[in-house]
């Protein structure tokens, strides 16, 4: 069943493009979760907040604030009785799941590939991969029933030019590329759309407390020369949700000022200094620290 939508310049608690609709977002205790739930509640939508932090709580606080339905639940996505349990919970306060942002993603080890612990590889695809997939399996059923469904994944640029020393984030969010075409040749007849979004550095905590070397040699390299705002995600995932963006299906969207057209690949503090000291003609000076890349672009 779908809805007649609100004006989209209508911004009132229940009113908008998404009113009608239920939003479920995972790692909406993080900036970009944060954003997204901010821009769906002004379009309209009534919204499930998931994340394993405890401050998720707060964050519906703040979105009620505003005149918006919103619940939030504290689950680990990993954890099957505790995903099942917030997710009934979710649907006995705000009805059917209409659409699902699949934000949640962790890097949980920064190690070079021959050096990579089985548990490090496994916990970040059980986050960035399994989660997506056991939550779009929960929330077909509703979608399918009403003939009308919205799925936006958050994957990652890493998914195109991989992230030094992260290749389980890199896999996990190449992987999810993968469901999400295959959600929508499966489901595109039944109404529902599903998408992939592969932001660049966005300007989130994470990405703000990078080593400023890797961060700055990163932001040199994207043609914007800057950092993208959670708010600019935040839209794009908003304008997938809505009833005019049904057409669009199984799309790999970019959203990285342009970096998808250069060979950017977040590197460690060692490396940049080493390429930078071949590129003087000069041996590399020492590091004064073991190097790491940090938190991956988009987180």
């Amino acid at each position: 069943m779908s809805t007649t939508p609100s004006p989209a310049g209508d911004t009132t608690p229940g009113r908008g493009p998404l009113a009608g609709r239920v939003a479920l977002i995972t790692g909406a205790a993080g900036g970009l979760g944060q954003a997204i739930a901010t821009r769906l509640a002004a379009e309209g939508a009534a919204l499930a907040l998931l994340d394993a932090a405890a401050s998720v709580h707060e964050g519906a606080q703040r979105v009620r604030a505003t005149g918006a339905r919103c619940e939030a639940a504290q689950a680990d996505l990993t954890d099957p009785d505790a995903r099942a349990r917030a997710l009934a919970a979710l649907r006995e306060a705000l009805g059917p799941i209409n659409c699902l942002i699949n934000n949640a993603g962790i890097t949980n080890h920064i190690a070079p590939l021959a050096r990579m612990s089985a548990p490090g590889w496994d916990r970040e695809l059980e986050v960035n991969l399994s989660g997506p997939f056991h939550l779009i399996q929960a929330c077909l059923g509703d979608m399918v029933a009403r003939g009308w469904g919205r799925i936006v994944n958050l994957s990652s640029m890493a998914a195109r030019g991989g992230l030094y020393h992260q290749a389980g984030y890199t896999a996990s969010k190449a992987g999810l590329i993968g469901l999400t075409r295959n959600v929508a040749l499966e489901h595109a007849r039944h109404g529902i759309s599903c998408n992939a979004v592969l932001p660049g550095l966005i300007e989130t905590p994470a990405v703000a407390a990078m080593p400023a070397l890797v961060r700055d040699d990163a932001i040199a390299l994207v043609p914007a020369r800057r950092t993208g705002r959670p708010e600019e995600i935040a839209a794009l995932v908003a304008f997938l949700c809505r009833d005019e963006a049904g057409f669009i299906n199984g799309a790999e969207i970019d959203i990285d000022g342009g970096a998808h057209l250069c060979p950017i690949v977040l590197g460690s503090a060692r490396e940049i200094r080493e390429r930078q000291a071949a590129q003087q003609g000069q041996p590399a000076a020492p590091s004064p620290a073991r190097g790491g890349s940090g938190p991956p672009a988009g987180r």
